[in-house]
Formats: C-alpha cells, sequence, structure tokens
C-alpha cells in the first residue's frame, strides 16, 4: 500500500503501514538490572500479551501524522466564521516571544529570585487587563474560559458566604453559552433562566421580577449571544445590585467592545476573558489555553493563590491569602499562551485594540449587509455587533435545513458557521469574521452562502448530499451517537 498521495486520498490507519520489527527510534542497552515486571507491581494484573501497537519507522509516521493534519481545518488554512468562537489569526511574533528560552524553560518550581522576568511580565499583564476590564486584579490560572466562569461563580459565592449569606440562585438569559449554566450548578448553584425579549435583549421587566435576596448573580454577555448590545445594561445592574447580588461577565464576546468599553463601568464584578478569543492566542483543540479572571475590589481578596506581589523592584508569589479560594489549576497557569497575549498586546496598545474592536463590528456588518436578504437576521431591531445571527427557517419551504446549508459549504470551500446557536433563533445561523479577515475573503465567504441559499431552492438535492469533496461524506450523526465506537479494534468491531 503506497505511504503517498494528496491530502485527500484514503489515508490508512497506521495499523495497515505496520511492518513487524519496524522501529522509529532505539533504545539504550539496559544498564541496571533486569526487573520482571509482575514481581515489581504485586496485586496489579498484567496483560497476557503486548498491547497492540503498529510498527513504523520515523518517516512513515511523520508522513502519516502530516497527511491526516492536513485534513483538519484551522484559521492557518482557510477562512473559520464560527460565531461566538472569534476564531482568528494568532500572529506569529506572539509565538516567537513564548519561545524565549527564559520563558520556555522556566520551571514552574524555580524560586522568585530566577523567575523575575515571568513574575513581572504577569504582573504588567494584570495591569494591562485589569485597564481593560475596568476592575481591579486578576488570577491567570484558569486554564480555558469554562474553568474561568467556575473560578468567576466560586469567588461570588465566597464572597455572599463570607458575610454569612448563602445565597442559592444564579441568573442565566436563555440565550447564554451552555457552559454558563453548566458553571453555574457545577458551583452548587439553582439555575434560574431570564427570557429574551422580542428583540434579542435581556426581558428586564422579567429579570426584575426574577432578581430576590436568593439571588447571587447574573451571568451575562455584552454584547449578549446574538450579537447585539445590551442598551439596558444601567438598569440591569441597578437591579442586581439593589438586591445585593453580583454581575459576572461572560468575556466571550469581548473582542467587540476591547478598548472601547469596559465592563467594570457597566457594574460587572467579575469577567472572565477568553484570550484565545480576544488576544489572539491559539484556540486550544484539546491543549493549553488560559481563562483569566479579573474581578473588583470586593472580590480581589477571594482569588485563588498565589497572586504576583511587588515588593519595591522585586516581584514574589504571595501565598498568604487567608480568605483565597483556592487553587483552580496546578502551578500558575499556562503560562506560554499568557506570553502569546501580552506579546499582543504590546505590539496594538491601547489604540490598536480600539481599532481591533471596530473591524471586528465592521466585518460583521459588511458580511451581514451582503447576506441578509438571503437568510433574514434573526432580531433585526438592532444593527449587530462583532458577530450575527441570521435565521434559515425559509429553507424548510425546500426540505432543506441549515444543516445542510453548512455541508454545502464545505463544498464551495469554506467552514460552516455556528449553527443551531442560539436556541432563541430557529434554524441558527451565527456568523464572526473577525477583524483578521480581508475584503476578499469576507466577499468570497458571503458569495459562497448566498449561493448555497439560491441552490436550496433550484436543486435542494445536491445540499442534502453534501459534502462530497471530502475524505468522509455525511455521517448518521444519530447512529454514531447510539454506537459510539472510542477505539480502533483490528477486526473493524
Amino acid at each position: 500500500m503506497p505511504l503517498m498521495g494528496p491530502p485527500h486520498a484514503d489515508e490508512p490507519t497506521a495499523f495497515a503501514h505496520s511492518r513487524p520489527g519496524r522501529r522509529a527510534s532505539s533504545l539504550p542497552v539496559l544498564d541496571v538490572p533486569e526487573v520482571d515486571p509482575a514481581g515489581a507491581l504485586p496485586g496489579v494484573e498484567l496483560a497476557d500479551a503486548p498491547i497492540a501497537l503498529p510498527e513504523l519507522g520515523e518517516l512513515d509516521v511523520v508522513r502519516h501524522l502530516t497527511r491526516l493534519s492536513q485534513r483538519n481545518h484551522g484559521i492557518d488554512a482557510g477562512f473559520y466564521p464560527l460565531g461566538s468562537c472569534s476564531m482568528k489569526y494568532n500572529p506569529r511574533v506572539a509565538d516567537a516571544a513564548a519561545a524565549l528560552p527564559g520563558f520556555r524553560d522556566l520551571h514552574p518550581w524555580a524560586p522568585d529570585s530566577a523567575a523575575q522576568g515571568t513574575l513581572g511580565l504577569l504582573w504588567d499583564l494584570e495591569r494591562w487587563l485589569a485597564e481593560l476590564t475596568g476592575l481591579s486584579a486578576a488570577s491567570f490560572q484558569p486554564a480555558a474560559g469554562a474553568q474561568g466562569e467556575l473560578t468567576g461563580l466560586m469567588l461570588i459565592r465566597a464572597y455572599h458566604e463570607d458575610r454569612g449569606d448563602a445565597r442559592r440562585t444564579i441568573i442565566v438569559p436563555d440565550s447564554a453559552h451552555g457552559t454558563n449554566p453548566a458553571s453555574a450548578a457545577m458551583c452548587g448553584y439553582d439555575v434560574v433562566t431570564v427570557p429574551s425579549g422580542p428583540d434579542g435583549l435581556v426581558d428586564v421587566d422579567a429579570l426584575e421580577g426574577l432578581v430576590d435576596g436568593q439571588t447571587a448573580g447574573l451571568m451575562l454577555t455584552n454584547p449578549n449571544t446574538v450579537g447585539v448590545f445590551e442598551v439596558e445594561i444601567a438598569r440591569i445592574s441597578s437591579i442586581l445590585r439593589a438586591a445585593g447580588a453580583l454581575l459576572y461577565y461572560d468575556g466571550a464576546n469581548f473582542n467587540a467592545i476591547c478598548g472601547r468599553a469596559r465592563p467594570g463601568d457597566m457594574g460587572f464584578d467579575v469577567v472572565h476573558l477568553n484570550v484565545h478569543k480576544t488576544f489572539a492566542t491559539p484556540h486550544g483543540g484539546g491543549g493549553p489555553g488560559a481563562g483569566p479572571v479579573v474581578v473588583s475590589d470586593r472580590l480581589a481578596p477571594y482569588l485563588p493563590g498565589p497572586v504576583v506581589a511587588l515588593d519595591g523592584e522585586t516581584y514574589r508569589w504571595d501565598a498568604d491569602r487567608p480568605k483565597s479560594i483556592g487553587r483552580l489549576h496546578g502551578f500558575h497557569g499556562n503560562v506560554g499562551v499568557l506570553v502569546r497575549a501580552y506579546a499582543f498586546l504590546l505590539a496594538l496598545g491601547g489604540d490598536g485594540l480600539a481599532q481591533m474592536s471596530a473591524k471586528a463590528v465592521l466585518n460583521a456588518n459588511y458580511v451581514a449587509a451582503q447576506v441578509t436578504g438571503s437568510l433574514p437576521l434573526g432580531f433585526p431591531q438592532h444593527r449587530p455587533m462583532h458577530e450575527f445571527v441570521v435565521t434559515g427557517a425559509s429553507l424548510r419551504a425546500h426540505g432543506v435545513r441549515v444543516t445542510d446549508l453548512c455541508k454545502r459549504l464545505i463544498d464551495l470551500g469554506f467552514h460552516p458557521p455556528t449553527n443551531y446557536f442560539p436556541l432563541i433563533v430557529d434554524e441558527a445561523l451565527m456568523v464572526e469574521p473577525t477583524e483578521t479577515e480581508s475584503r476578499e475573503t469576507l466577499d468570497a465567504f458571503a458569495a459562497a452562502l448566498n449561493q448555497a441559499v439560491a441552490e436550496a431552492g433550484t436543486d435542494p438535492d445536491l445540499l442534502r448530499a453534501a459534502p462530497t469533496t471530502t475524505p468522509v461524506g455525511r455521517l448518521d450523526e444519530a447512529l454514531a451517537a447510539r454506537r459510539l465506537r472510542v477505539r480502533w479494534q483490528p477486526d473493524g468491531g
């Protein structure tokens, strides 16, 4: 079987390439006494036969994995218009900064005296984030936005419990990210849903009726999850504050206002920031991430410890925090990701960040203006900000759904936008171009989307059969969910 061919060619498993005795490396001659594992591990039942692993040369492994990687879509390969995810280009200058030996090779147990550069960077990054959010202190421990959410809710709980007021409920909009109610429930809260009004904004009158003495806080992002700015945020804040509750800002949409408006000025007490969404660090993908949490003065005593402190001209880790909620992450978070965010901030500066947000909003409105003749906005009462949500409900007349439209976009060369979210829009399609895409790319995407909508009316079977240009065609998702296989077996079972 040839180990060659374009990335779209059928790629056998590594086992198909395996040859007995072939190795990618050679182990050194044993220079310690040989030990029988059965005797060294009493009580542990060992397998009767060796684990079945493919036997390949190094070049075979590299080529096999490279071909597989070329099947995956990423921001370096093409436009990635996932609404609510801010999939923007990661500048290589930030990677270069994170790869500097002083950052890359520093052990997390290094003494403070040997980590002054990194500690100074984190100290300065905290000042940046505090200024941008209008808050006062930060923790870098959370490894992702979802963990940042949990951290923020734990801070809210610690604040109330410290006052002998163990409140029970968190209010979450019906348009919220799914992690919001999940994080609240994981933190032990009862979740109360506040509905959206006919304009996609929080129904403030309904919110006022839900807030009571058991309300610990409200989770909200602004702009909200339909890409519209919550214009009554001052009234929302006053309702929560009058009841002694706190406001939590989901930073997923901070890219729309960074450098132009600050959550702290809107009345929020705690913010988590997705640095991959706003500050152009790599978007996880199962790897290291970061979700810094920034808080107001009244929540600062409860931050996870240790935090960076400055004594004169010397930085140190401060673990003397009697009210801290404790650690949320081993060591001090994923510092390499934070170095990238810091490099991005320094490269843009305050004025550059304001331009970044303005261009993100401009790009979203530019694409929306081209496609809303085919797919109307879910909430046309307001101009969208950095992302927009359209409804594909009209496609049903042709026996087509938004999922079919998205599959057709793949054949037309584009990764589909987020679909079926938020749930308050029927047949939702959510598009976020970000500020890093060119006008030519945006024009091509809008043309492809309009073409797919037109094809739904003239040739609906074309959409229902898509995608046809990918290594694997459309899957039976229901069958896959019922008969999920999580590991490969030689007999195919």
